[in-house]
């Protein structure tokens, strides 16, 4: 079967991405209530019993929201690391120590034959991490919530056959907008936000690489547009001489809203 994935939505007002490889299937990440989750769920025919762990990036609301809920509605354990585990305790709520792993940042782990490997990147929470996940043939990525990308987090993700990366903003759209200032600062710097722009100098290294597609994730409902954030990642690319045919490499969406059709990673 190989790696499938969705994106069940993305964006500020919540998170939350399903992997399989048809024998497991974890959830990255719960930042809706249960009943949304199940519903997302069901959109891509998957049950919460089909689940067999949630894997958390960081502590903030729009990631964790309902995963207190879904872990004791279906009983599954969840994954994250020390500090996170510290940062969310109060949140999350009352799990048995069984449910509660640490999964450590750097940590690898075999789910099955679906191998799991959690890096750090820059964003500001306690101790925020991307992931990758493998089968020995195939490659997916997931990263957001980073305000940049550092060489250990291209040299994670460089061979990818699919990633799910951060393009959260347009430059002159947050500064244009309404928000205060501290709040525009916090999301420009380095503990922040992925600016499409960024997203594209990311990518103009990587395409090197045997990536195929890059869906673009975590997109700001105040500061970007689904056709803007894949013009200026195109552009930002195209700017720095990387050059591609669609029939090569695709720049996907996601939504806030709904789930993304399930993506075969193995396909072209």
């Amino acid at each position: 079967m190989g790696i499938q994935f969705s994106v069940l939505s993305s964006g500020s007002t919540g998170n939350a991405t399903v992997v399989t490889d048809g024998q497991v299937t974890l959830l990255i990440d719960a930042g809706f209530s249960a009943r949304r989750i199940v519903e997302l769920l069901a959109s891509r025919e998957v049950t919460g019993d089909q689940l067999n762990g949630i894997l958390v990036t960081h502590e903030h609301s729009d990631h964790i929201k309902g995963i207190g809920a879904v872990a004791r509605k279906f009983k599954l354990p969840v994954y994250a690391n020390e500090k996170t585990w510290a940062a969310m305790y109060k949140n999350v709520g009352p799990l048995p120590d069984e449910q509660r792993i640490v999964f450590g940042t750097g940590e690898a782990r075999d789910f099955g034959s679906l191998h799991v490997e959690s890096f750090a990147i820059s964003h500001d929470a306690a101790e925020p991490v991307g992931y990758c996940f493998q089968d020995g043939k195939e490659k997916l990525s997931v990263v957001t919530d980073l305000g940049y990308a550092s060489d250990k987090v291209k040299m994670m993700i460089s061979d990818s056959d699919v990633m799910v990366l951060e393009a959260n903003h347009d430059i002159e759209m947050l500064r244009m907008g309404r928000y205060p200032w501290n709040i525009k600062r916090r999301i420009l710097g380095d503990m922040g936000h992925l600016s499409n722009e960024a997203a594209g100098e990311v990518l103009s290294e990587l395409l090197t690489g045997r990536v195929k597609r890059t869906y673009l994730a975590h997109l700001s409902r105040e500061h970007n547009m689904l056709e803007l954030a894949k013009m200026s990642v195109r552009g930002a690319m195209e700017d720095r001489g990387c050059f591609y045919k669609d029939s090569e490499f695709r720049l996907c969406e996601t939504y806030y809203d709904r789930a993304t059709p399930w993506d075969k990673v193995g396909e072209p």
